[in-house]
C-alpha cells in the first residue's frame, strides 16, 4: 500500500473527488473486511462493520492527520468499531470450520481444518484487546511500529500485550488439546 499515494488520495477526497476516495475503497475494503473478520467471528458483521468504517472515513476526512499512515488510521477505526460491535452484540463465538486452510490429502485437510478451527476458537477467547494485537501481528503482519501506530500505544506496551495475549493463546490451545 503506497503511503505517498494514500495520502494524495486523502487530499482529493476532502476536496470532493469521488474517484480518489473509490480508489482508497478498492485498496483497503479487504485488509478493513479482513481485520474486522479476525475480530468478530462473522463475515456478516465483518461486512458491516467495513461499511461503518468507510462511513466514516468519508465523514471524517477533515479529521485525517497527514503526518500518519492512512493505514493506521482505517485499521484504528476498524479496530475500534470491531470491539464496538462485539460490545453491542456481546459476541465471543468460534468460528465455523468454513475458514480451513485447504490443501494436501484428507488427512491433511482434516487436520488443519481442526487446527484452524481451534485456533479460531482460542483467538475468540481472549479480549479484544489481546485479540487486536494478534490480529494485527499474525494475520495482518503488521510490524511493532505500526501496531503501535493503530493502538495508539507505546511499541514497548504492544510487545508485552503480544506476550500475553501468546499466552492466554498457547494455554486456551493446550487445554484443546492443540499444543504440547
Amino acid at each position: 500500500m503506497n503511503e505517498p499515494d494514500d495520502i494524495k488520495l486523502m487530499e482529493r477526497c476532502s476536496k470532493g473527488d469521488r474517484q480518489a476516495f473509490e480508489t482508497l475503497l478498492v485498496r483497503y475494503e479487504k485488509p478493513v473486511f479482513n481485520a474486522a473478520y479476525r475480530m468478530l467471528n462473522s463475515p456478516d458483521d465483518a461486512r458491516d462493520v467495513t461499511q461503518t468504517v468507510f462511513l466514516k472515513v468519508f465523514e471524517h476526512l477533515d479529521q485525517y492527520d497527514p503526518k500518519y499512515r492512512f493505514f493506521s488510521w482505517i485499521y484504528r477505526i476498524t479496530l475500534n468499531e470491531s470491539i464496538n460491535w462485539l460490545k453491542k452484540s456481546n459476541r465471543l463465538d468460534a468460528l465455523d470450520g468454513d475458514t480451513a486452510d485447504t490443501g494436501g490429502g484428507p488427512e491433511q485437510e482434516a487436520s488443519n481444518a481442526q487446527l484452524s478451527e481451534g485456533m479460531q476458537a482460542a483467538l475468540m477467547t481472549i479480549s479484544p484487546e489481546y485479540r487486536a494485537v494478534i490480529v494485527l501481528k499474525h494475520l495482518l503482519g503488521c510490524s511493532y511500529q505500526e501496531i503501535s501506530e493503530v493502538l495508539e500505544i507505546p511499541e514497548n506496551k504492544v510487545k508485552s500485550r503480544l506476550y500475553s495475549a501468546r499466552q492466554l493463546l498457547q494455554e486456551n490451545l493446550t487445554e484443546r488439546g492443540l499444543h504440547r
